[in-house]
């Protein structure tokens, strides 16, 4: 496709150099598309039966959604939200210094991995939690970042893009086209102890996958853990929920306390200041 083939040229070299052109590299890319394509049906899934906002904020940011209010964010929504901004900082400053493969690189990464990988699989806990404010505040960090990303990823991608922003609720009311709106500008919702704590966390997990991996344990099959957390168990409490899903840890069976002793036979975890 068109937007595959644009996304390998920008990406695939350095400028001043000649480059082979890589069929894989393209279906890897066809790839990318096809994700970014099924997380906005995600999105739009959740959005359809949801009122969203729609705030005109004349010429800072253009038409783009609302986002709640502070204390209605979760860890992993101030998290998704702070590198969004750090993605557009680096993204303006590397695609104004014409380093337009560094850039789109750091776009694969954030909406591959963080947006879709990370994020929308911790939103689904609110989605389908009970409560439907919580889930609202979801939706609105979903379609916010995936709003802003489609605007950031338009020059590479820009025909996947346009289709998706078409999709999105409002945007046809407000009259423009995604090619004609503006870049995103600077949010001020950079927030570097959301990313530390975050980044604990996603040390945890991938640690219990890991060893899940290992000792060849099914994938559906939930497994027993108890975390000895130190300074750190009020923390590990507060996000115990974001542990259970995405580590795949059976909740009753999760003990979390500030010393715990190993039991016999258990795997032993050190990792994210934590021993689990």
């Amino acid at each position: 496709g068109t937007d595959a083939l644009r996304f390998t040229l920008l990406t695939g070299g350095t400028p001043g150099n000649d480059m082979k052109l890589s069929v894989t590299r393209i279906e890897a890319n066809r790839n990318f598309a096809n994700k970014i394509w099924n997380a906005a049906r995600f999105v739009l899934m959740n959005l359809a039966d949801a009122p969203m906002e729609l705030t005109n904020q004349n010429d800072i940011h253009g038409v783009t959604y609302g986002l709640p209010a502070a204390t209605a964010l979760t860890l992993p929504d101030r998290w998704i939200l702070s590198r969004l901004e750090s993605v557009r900082e680096n993204v303006t400053r590397l695609v104004g210094d014409w380093q337009l493969g560094e850039a789109g690189r750091q776009l694969y990464d954030f909406l591959w991995s963080e947006y879709c990988d990370w994020y929308i699989e911790a939103a689904k806990n609110r989605l389908y939690g009970g409560d439907p404010a919580a889930a609202q505040a979801t939706r609105q960090v979903l379609a916010f970042v995936l709003e802003q990303s489609m605007r950031l990823l338009h020059p590479y991608m820009p025909f996947v893009t346009e289709a998706i922003w078409s999709h999105l609720p409002g945007v046809e009311a407000a009259g423009e086209a995604l090619m004609t709106s503006r870049w995103p500008a600077p949010s001020g919702l950079a927030d570097g102890v959301a990313e530390e704590q975050f980044g604990r966390l996603q040390e945890m997990i991938r640690a219990v996958r890991n060893a899940r991996s290992e000792y060849n344990v099914e994938p559906g099959r939930r497994v027993a853990a108890l975390v000895a957390a130190g300074d750190l168990a009020g923390f590990v409490q507060e996000n115990a929920e974001l542990l259970v899903s995405q580590a795949k840890i059976e909740g009753e069976s999760l003990h979390i306390a500030a010393e715990l002793a190993a039991p016999e036979k258990a795997v032993a975890l050190a990792v994210g200041g934590v021993s689990i």
